[in-house]
């Protein structure tokens, strides 16, 4: 494993995220799956996973990566991050016993693909940073068969390994929780600035297809202030076409005694994006025709008219506006 520091006592160092876990024999970090084991770092659930599941691309979410297409997805259990809303906690909070997960391995992971005729293969329902090393391997055999690679991801990773994970990478969606360090000291145990530092070097310096993701919740992060801050941060340091995601909040893990997010707040979020600039906007597991909707830059027109993750009505010439020719940025 490349991203460790070997120290006294046979204690070392995981470098793969900003928590840099220092780890005496034996001991995990705080994700769970990356263990001192012999006085290096081991990844302990190589091979494993929660399970396979084939979804529509739409649903990581990426509304501007071959839209329609199909995807295996695949996580596993662990995570670096400490998100008190968790959507998916039973996986990411424990650390099951491996002979209760799958074992699937890269190679069978491209032939599953392929049986399918799934367009990507997707790193998501928990962190892929955390299985770095089969992910790295996946992905590079995924490129090799002509499949495409989707991260699913905190962007929580330190500069070193994000150069290497990122080059094999096609798409991502990056989870940009909220616009404070307060929010994310308290609600996921972590640092705001890193997560930044990730967009800005993937979106700037990498091929990758970048969307971004900010799960709303009431009374934490949805205030105009942040939303207007978060806008006005991507367009001065990415770029006014990355598309940007608004989701709900529903109650679980150890925010249960918050309210479900209402589309009212989703719909306010929309509109403070959309007037600060950005030109692609949606909301996610709450939403409407109008909100659901790809819609050309330059014209206005709907350009892809989607129901839910189903698109009801492709308005493109290959990557084109069919009313005022414009591309539309993405991948098509």
């Amino acid at each position: 494993m490349k991203y460790q520091n070997f120290l006294t006592n046979g204690k070392v160092q995981c470098t793969i995220c900003p928590r840099n876990c220092i780890l005496k024999e034996g001991q995990s970090g705080f994700c769970s799956v990356r263990k001192n084991i012999n006085s290096s770092i081991v990844l302990t659930q190589y091979g494993y996973n929660t399970g396979l599941a084939i979804d529509p691309v739409e649903k990581k979410p990426l509304y501007q990566f071959y839209p329609g297409s199909g995807v295996l997805s695949f996580g596993t259990n662990g995570c670096n991050m400490g998100c008190k809303f968790c959507q998916n906690w039973q996986t990411t909070k424990t650390n099951n016993d491996i002979s209760l997960l799958n074992k699937t391995s890269p190679q069978e992971i491209v032939q599953i693909a392929k049986k399918y005729n799934c367009k990507s293969v997707a790193f998501t329902y928990n962190d892929p940073i955390i299985f770095f090393e089969y992910a790295i391997d996946t992905a590079k055999l995924c490129r090799q068969n002509g499949i495409k690679t989707i991260a699913v991801t905190s962007g929580f990773i330190n500069k070193e390994p994000a150069l290497e994970f990122f080059e094999y990478m096609d798409a991502a969606n990056i989870d940009l929780k909220g616009f404070s360090e307060e929010f994310y000291v308290k609600n996921c145990l972590a640092k705001l600035q890193p997560v930044l530092d990730t967009i800005k070097y993937v979106c700037n310096e990498t091929k990758c297809h970048v969307e971004l993701t900010t799960m709303l919740i009431e009374g934490e992060n949805d205030t105009d202030e942040q939303l207007n801050a978060q806008c006005q941060w991507i367009l001065e340091n990415i770029r006014d076409c990355v598309p940007l995601h608004f989701s709900a909040f529903f109650p679980n893990y150890k925010l249960t005694n918050k309210k479900a997010t209402e589309y009212s707040t989703l719909l306010r979020a929309y509109k403070i994006a959309i007037k600060a600039g950005l030109k692609y906007v949606y909301t996610g597991n709450i939403t409407t025709a109008e909100t659901s909707c790809t819609y050309c830059k330059k014209c206005g027109q709907p350009v892809i008219i989607r129901n839910g993750y189903k698109i009801i009505k492709y308005n493109l010439n290959k990557d084109k506006c069919v009313f005022c020719n414009t591309k539309c940025d993405g991948d098509f």
